[in-house]
């Protein structure tokens, strides 16, 4: 393992136990066909359980939902381990973790909780999280999804695009505004009249994950599936963090195996009658590369102490999700030039790194919005108004 400053050293022997669980579930059930399943556009879904067995749905929950109570730095070993291997596989598990049932354990009742929680943790259900509009994206506020109050129940319309899921979500978590122009949050199931969830096709990124759509016409929610807790944009900002802190720890797995990859076919590759690795230029980039890998582990582990003894903030958070999602894009594609035309086959991971990486540096706030977050915090002026 690339752990230059022995970090390692300084885990828990149940972080540790964690991560290693997960390392050896991904190298066993799911490195073995990832890149078939990447070319062939195919998430198998037989995973779901296994990983809810493993303890990797909601993690930090109370055990008495069904989870595992852990600390948030184990899950975020468990989301490195699993995006080491692939992104939409951090997707499916952080989706489920930080916007499903974070928010329900957050902002639900007990009643909910209780009815909702066990079942994801186990894997039995599948859950997805609907923020993101066909015209709304990095502008939440301005969503169009809004419900009425019939009495009985809540009447919804609208639709959200990009949602990973939800093709095969039993439950969604919908945001969505009321006559009074307030967010709230709506657990839609799977089966009311009126809830579509169409698949995307054709992506280039992402290939093994599911991503699809929401489409809500007329669909008559129970006024009990309303999360009495979320009130304003606010509630699902909350959410982000929470996704964007797993995607943190992510990215560094990738950009580990990125830089394992290319480490290793250095030492093998001869041109010029000496390995590859002996050259200047190879070297810098292994120097560097590993320099940057370090400094977004440390980081992660910092971010990790804080959301441990909640005091971690929203700016803290995005600077970790932008500085460490560009770091292992950087390394991806930096990696890819070592293996030359080998890089860009599958008999190597690292474009089908790259390619997924150019989706994360996207989703959970783009990479300029972190930016401005960022700058908003320093200066205390808003720039996105």
């Amino acid at each position: 393992m690339t752990d230059f400053f022995h970090i390692d050293d300084l885990l828990t022997e149940e972080q540790r136990l964690a991560r290693d669980a997960v390392r050896d579930f991904v190298e066993k059930e799911v490195q073995p066909h990832i890149e078939q399943d990447a070319q062939e556009a195919k998430f198998r879904t037989e995973l779901i359980p296994k990983l809810g067995a493993l303890g990797a749905f909601g993690p930090y929950i109370p055990q008495k939902y069904g989870c595992g109570g852990m600390d948030y730095i184990s899950y975020g070993l468990m989301m490195q381990e699993l995006e080491k291997c692939d992104s939409g596989l951090r997707s499916c598990a952080s989706v489920q973790s930080s916007l499903v049932m974070f928010p329900i354990f957050k902002f639900g009742s007990e009643e909910q909780r209780m009815k909702f929680l066990p079942k994801l943790a186990s894997g039995e259900w599948v859950g997805c999280f609907g923020l993101t509009e066909p015209d709304h994206g990095s502008d939440p506020s301005s969503m169009k999804t809004h419900f009425v109050d019939k009495g009985d129940h809540y009447l919804l319309n609208g639709a959200k695009l990009w949602i990973t899921n939800s093709p095969i979500a039993d439950v969604a978590v919908v945001w969505a505004k009321n006559e009074e122009g307030r967010v709230k949050g709506l657990l839609v199931e799977k089966g009311m009249q009126g809830f579509t969830a169409p698949e995307i096709h054709g992506k280039w990124s992402l290939r093994a994950s599911l991503t699809g759509e929401l489409v809500f016409d007329n669909v008559k929610v129970p006024k009990e599936n309303l999360l009495p807790n979320a009130d304003g944009l606010s509630s699902p900002l909350k959410c982000l963090d929470s996704a964007r802190y797993g995607i943190s720890w992510g990215v560094v797995g990738s950009a580990i195996n990125c830089y394992e990859t290319a480490l290793n076919y250095s030492l093998e590759r001869k041109q010029f009658d000496k390995p590859i690795a002996g050259f200047q230029l190879t070297q810098k980039k292994l120097a560097e590369l590993l320099t940057e890998i370090t400094k977004a582990q440390l980081l992660c582990l910092r971010l990790g102490q804080l959301k441990d003894q909640g005091l971690a903030r929203t700016a803290q958070i995005s600077m970790a999700k932008r500085n460490n999602v560009a770091m292992a894009l950087n390394t991806a594609r930096e990696c890819r030039q070592m293996l030359g035309a080998m890089g860009i086959t599958d008999q190597f991971p690292i474009m089908r790194h790259m390619m997924n990486l150019e989706s994360v540096i996207t989703y959970e706030g783009t990479h300029d919005i972190h930016l401005l977050i960022l700058g908003a915090h320093i200066t205390g002026i808003s720039a996105f108004t």
